[in-house]
């Protein structure tokens, strides 16, 4: 057992962590209607610690490397807040989707002429959740934390444009802002979790207990409760699969999330019938 604690434990923890924060993000994501927003977001922060690797030689885990991420978040952040409030004959799913194919076109040039390139398409696919430490557990406690102040400070103007923004925007109230610090926040939130776990695992724990806990209650409440008992058993079962059958971590908690989103659905739809 204690073998087994030293080698789960802190990949468990970091599995809560950025479950809570990315599930509740994902309440937005869903409401918003922006389902590939993280993918997106996830890319460009490839392409800013590429890029730093490529011009500078640093290292993915290095501070330069983290800024320049956040710098290329930040960019693509302001471009969303505009294009949603701007332009109106696009879909912002439609632009986020163009912005993901440049990024991953972007991502895999730098790849191709940076050093060890490959590892890099490993890395950021299936991170490096095993190998978690303190120091990544305290960091991502840390960011997490301001970053759900934020939310809660903000929780007004964010809840309510996620809520229904056609109606916010037709009382006059300005958008382009809070659109800007909601992905910005999803940025730094999503670029964190990539460098700790990568794209699939993230984007996992972003939509799959958010879409659960949307089968079972319209409550935010509730829905946060759901997001986090489905992301505990998850976590739990997936490193466990992985720890005992020698399978990676990352996809093995990505299979877990994905297994009770169908019997989630199962379970709804028995629910449904027998009510009706």
């Amino acid at each position: 057992m204690l073998p087994l604690i030293q080698i789960l434990g802190l990949p468990f923890l970091a599995c809560i962590i950025m479950g809570a924060i990315l599930g509740y993000l994902g309440i937005h994501v869903l409401k918003r209607e922006v389902i590939f927003i993280d993918i997106a977001l996830a890319q460009v922060a490839v392409v800013g610690a590429i890029a730093a690797h490529v011009a500078f030689g640093v290292h993915a885990d290095s501070w330069l490397s983290k800024m320049c991420s956040l710098g290329a978040v930040f960019i693509i952040a302001s471009f969303y807040a505009m294009t949603r409030s701007e332009i109106i004959q696009i879909s912002l799913e439609a632009v986020i989707g163009i912005s993901y194919a440049i990024a991953a076109a972007a991502a895999l040039f730098l790849v191709g002429i940076a050093p060890g390139g490959h590892m890099h398409i490993q890395d950021i696919l299936s991170g490096s959740l095993l190998w978690t430490g303190w120091r990544d557990i305290i960091v991502s406690v840390l960011v997490f934390s301001a970053i759900g102040l934020c939310f809660y400070l903000f929780r007004k103007p964010l809840m309510k444009l996620s809520e229904n923004y056609q109606q916010t925007q037709a009382e006059g109230f300005k958008p382009a802002f809070w659109d800007f610090v909601f992905y910005m926040l999803l940025g730094i939130a999503i670029t964190l979790s990539v460098q700790l776990a990568g794209i699939v695992v993230v984007f996992a724990f972003l939509i799959i207990p958010a879409t659960i806990s949307a089968l079972f209650s319209p409550h935010w409440g509730i829905r946060i409760l759901i997001i986090w008992a489905s992301t505990i058993t998850a976590s739990l079962g997936g490193l466990l699969f992985a720890y005992y059958f020698d399978f990676s971590v990352g996809p093995a908690v990505a299979l877990f999330l994905g297994s009770e989103l169908i019997v989630a659905s199962i379970i709804g739809r028995i629910g449904r019938v027998l009510y009706y």
